[in-house]
């Protein structure tokens, strides 16, 4: 159930990231070609600003496009901190993506367990029943973890909700996306950049369900790293 996943690897993180975005621009085109819309969820992290910023670039039908958060800090409007924050100037001052098609986590709600089932209904409302994302674009921590989904906290056990909080994590709790929505995704993307990596993504290969990462599936899953979180015995692109 979980095997097959294809792996590219390329020189850097640069041209890791360009690529990654040629791959969403032509999933969007032929899920809008085939169900009227796309529908991707984003995580954060460095070389995901550049991946965004390249397909602003790209040829995308972005009438049709919704962009969802794979997880976010909890923090105020506009922080650094914020994966929003850097979704609007990567993407979205550079794109014509509609404004309301960018469905941001609402983490700066009182009530943080009414703002996760609100998330979800959106989810819901924009991606069916059950929510079946087009993409879902993940990114893989040193210790193993993906989204928000945390060695250690309870989040990865939720199995009847596709929207959580977690513990603190790194000075923050977060929201996030949890397996189930997840692994129903149509297309998984991990872009996957930096020595600091190597480890983690040669266990993401083999499948090992120990990490955070091993649990999300395979078989729908394309791997984009950069040679040194590969390591340089892979082949480059």
């Amino acid at each position: 159930m979980f095997a097959g996943m294809k792996v590219e690897v390329f020189a850097d993180d640069q041209s890791s990231a360009q690529a990654a975005a040629g791959i969403i621009a032509a999933e969007a085109r032929a899920a809008v070609e085939e169900r009227g819309r796309f529908v991707m969820a984003v995580s954060g992290g460095r070389t995901p600003w550049i991946m965004l910023r390249s397909l602003a670039g790209e040829e995308v039908p972005w009438e049709s496009v919704h962009v969802f958060q794979v997880d976010e800090r909890i923090a105020p409007a506009e922080h650094m901190d914020r994966n929003l924050t850097h979704i609007r100037e990567s993407l979205l001052e550079h794109a014509p993506i509609r404004s309301d098609h960018v469905h941001a986590m609402p983490v700066e709600s009182s009530n943080l367990e009414a703002a996760a089932k609100q998330y979800a209904g959106m989810l819901f409302k924009i991606a069916g029943s059950p929510p079946t994302l087009d993409l879902m674009h993940l990114g893989l921590g040193p210790d193993g973890h993906t989204a928000s989904l945390v060695p250690g906290d309870p989040v990865l056990s939720v199995a009847d909700g596709d929207v959580a909080l977690t513990g603190l994590y790194q000075g923050r709790c977060r929201m996030t996306l949890t397996y189930p929505v997840i692994n129903r995704a149509r297309r998984i993307l991990w872009l996957v950049t930096g020595s600091e990596k190597t480890g983690m993504l040669a266990r993401l290969r083999s499948g090992d369900r120990s990490i955070p990462a091993g649990r999300i599936r395979q078989d729908r899953a394309v791997i984009i790293a950069d040679r040194a979180a590969a390591g340089t015995a892979n082949k480059v692109t």
